[in-house]
């Protein structure tokens, strides 16, 4: 294995000939360098996409922080190398290596990857082949990393099994210490021999055992999958005993101080901000979004947390942007309060602060307009749907008059783009919700040109539905790729004639791609490995990906691809991802699938508990952490709720297995 000194001399001879030498050197401000030889574990954490864009990750910065705050182990950082790097490393016999240290990841004792989009799974697999490391799980002995990942696409491991060791299910930043002590344990074993002591003979397979006793964390290696004649999944449990039926997540009842020196990059990357996480989870209850169901309960910081976070991180960074981050920041119990402390507190700074995720209402725009001294360009928002009926579909209801009335406002305080978000592809869709999306848009454009000018720019991104694991609508299928293209058609056809407005929108095929990677069991493992045996990586890039990969890879594992997208579920289908759980019951979310179809809305459920499970999953985690972080009803009292909320809770907590 080659030394540090060894990689570094070979860096030297390459580095001239690739894009942005910077992605590959390290040495960033703020990045950690610790004794290797003081650390009783080594943990390297992997964003398997390029530098640009995994060094902004927000799961890796808390996680790199946690870990080298322990006296007792060390983090450093990888990422993909982009094609020109990989294929000089390939040549010239360069293992994938850490950042802070230039030693080979082979060397560490837990690999951790994240993946927050599935899109990133051949990735990982050709980060593990050029670091020199197994593959497959089944491969590898007691001389290699313990390869772990997380993130939420770790809510339906089954595509991925074959080739994680363990996988984190839910939040990080607690349980990778119960990884790490469990690993110091099981490593650090002495046995006593003839008076003397010897380390014990480490055992990879022990390990895992160890680390599957470990609330939150599935070793896929203990669990079998057994299929019905209609290639159906019949059940996945477990084939040893004492590892637990279902896994539930892992959360954390309080939120950690959040990371302040974040790690500032030698290059330009895709964000290039400090961003503070204000609140985690989220109430609204939209059907299609998936970490909206798998992040909840909310949690609050308090405000003078997170203005101090920020002040103390844009002094450790020097960075000129500042991120509010949650899920829907609008939503935050004290954001008046928030945005004047922030705006008091950095008046007289040249730096741009933003709040992403705001409500589509008048008070978004009160709020911005308080960081008017601060404030960006452009303003967000996601309407999601364009017509009523799509708008009750996926629990966003939001009238158009609401929509052009803030976007007109907007328009009117000084801001000049207005970027809005749809979605196209549910099978409920029919063209004439499509036609009420450019209708919409060129609402918004003619109201806003009377508000404030020619001057005013209008940015539509159309994304497609993709039916996610773990809510609502896990049950439909997606739309055919012939539909998605006519759809997209006459967006273009009709909002592409005005050159205010500026269209983007998801290919067909990376759509459809998502949706196999996302909804596929154990079976789907194989067909990954095949396509990136095929050349398969950076399938989120048009640049990079190999589409025609993946057909001939379903063909060769003999799999039907539209099993896994274009077939709407059976009601009683046991999913996959069945044994996996983020504490949202399913039959809460079958009730709320119901609820889609008959065009029902479900209130913000701050306001109304539905009896979604998450209440009595960690009820002694609050009662354990009392205090204004959580932001559920309390369900013992009466007065937040009518008897067949309370009714609905007593069903949920009566069916086992659920």
């Amino acid at each position: 294995m080659l030394t540090p000194q060894e990689i570094e001399t070979k860096l030297d001879r390459i580095l001239l000939k690739v894009q942005k030498p910077g992605r590959y050197v390290g040495g960033e401000l703020n990045s950690i360098i610790k004794d290797w030889h003081k650390a009783q574990t080594r943990v390297a954490f992997v964003f398997p996409d390029i530098y640009d864009i995994g060094i902004s990750n927000v799961g890796i910065k808390i996680l790199y922080d946690q870990v080298n705050q322990r006296e007792d182990a060390l983090a450093e950082r990888a990422y993909a190398p982009w094609t020109d790097m990989e294929a000089l490393m390939r040549e010239n016999g360069i293992p994938l290596y850490a950042l802070e240290s230039k030693r080979p990841l082979a060397c560490f004792d837990l690999i951790g990857f994240t993946l927050p989009y599935e899109t990133l799974y051949t990735n990982a697999l050709n980060i593990l082949d050029l670091a020199g490391i197994p593959v497959r799980a089944a491969d590898r002995d007691e001389s290699h990393p313990i390869i772990i990942a997380g993130g939420h696409s770790a809510t339906n491991p089954e595509p991925m099994h074959a080739f994680i060791d363990a996988f984190i299910i839910g939040e990080g930043e607690e349980v990778i210490h119960d990884v790490i002590d469990v690993v110091q344990r099981v490593k650090g074993q002495k046995l006593k021999v003839s008076g003397n002591l010897r380390p014990s003979t480490f055992d990879r397979k022990s390990l895992l055992f160890e680390l599957a006793q470990i609330p939150g964390v599935y070793v896929p290696q203990f669990y079998e999958t057994t299929y019905l004649e209609d290639e159906t999944v019949a059940h996945t449990q477990p084939i040893i005993p004492d590892v637990p039926k279902v896994v539930n997540k892992r959360i954390v009842a309080k939120l950690l101080p959040p990371p302040v020196k974040f790690v500032v990059p030698n290059i330009e990357v895709v964000h290039n901000r400090v961003s503070v996480e204000i609140m985690r989870g989220c109430t609204r209850g939209c059907r299609f979004c998936q970490a909206g169901m798998i992040t909840r309960p909310v949690r609050e910081r308090s405000v003078q947390e997170v203005v101090d976070a920020a002040d103390e991180a844009i002094r450790a960074t020097g960075f000129e942007e500042l991120a509010l981050m949650s899920l829907s920041s609008s939503d935050y119990t004290h954001v008046g309060e928030l945005v004047d402390a922030i705006s008091k507190r950095f008046e007289g700074r040249k730096l741009t602060i933003s709040l992403p995720s705001l409500r589509i209402e008048s008070v978004s725009i009160d709020l911005m307009d308080k960081l008017k001294q601060h404030r960006s360009a452009g303003f967000t928002l996601a309407p999601e749907a364009a017509s009523e009926r799509m708008r009750r579909i996926i629990n966003k209801f939001i009238p158009d008059e609401d929509i052009i009335n803030t976007t007109r406002d907007i328009y009117q305080r000084g801001w000049t783009t207005v970027k809005l978000y749809f979605m196209i592809g549910h099978p409920s869709e029919t063209i004439e919700d499509v036609q009420a999306i450019v209708d919409l848009c060129r609402r918004v454009i003619d109201e806003g040109r009377k508000a404030a000018g020619w001057r005013i720019k209008l940015n539509v991104g159309v994304s497609t539905f993709v039916p996610k694991p773990q809510t609502p609508f896990q049950w439909v299928s997606c739309d055919t790729k012939e539909n998605i293209l006519e759809k997209q058609a006459l967006l273009k056809r009709q909002l592409m004639k005005d050159k205010s407005i500026k269209l983007s929108w998801t290919k067909p095929e990376d759509t459809l791609l998502e949706a196999w990677l996302s909804r596929g069991d154990r079976r789907m493992s194989e067909v990954i490995y095949t396509a990136w045996k095929n050349g398969a990586k950076f399938d989120a890039w048009d640049e990079a990906k190999k589409q025609e990969a993946w057909l001939p890879a379903f063909e060769e594992h003999g799999l039907d691809p539209a099993f896994y997208t274009h077939r709407q579920r059976r009601t009683d289908e046991v999913f996959p991802w069945e044994h996996i759980t983020t504490a949202v019951r399913k039959n809460f979310l079958f009730q709320d699938f119901r609820q889609s179809l008959e065009g029902q809305i479900r209130v913000d459920c701050r306001l109304n508990c539905y009896a979604c499970g998450i209440l009595p999953t960690f009820a002694d985690l609050r009662r354990e952490n009392p205090g204004e972080g959580w932001k559920c009803p309390d369900v013992k009292s009466p007065g937040k709720m009518g008897s067949n909320q309370l009714t609905m809770i007593s069903d949920q907590l009566s069916v086992a297995g659920d």
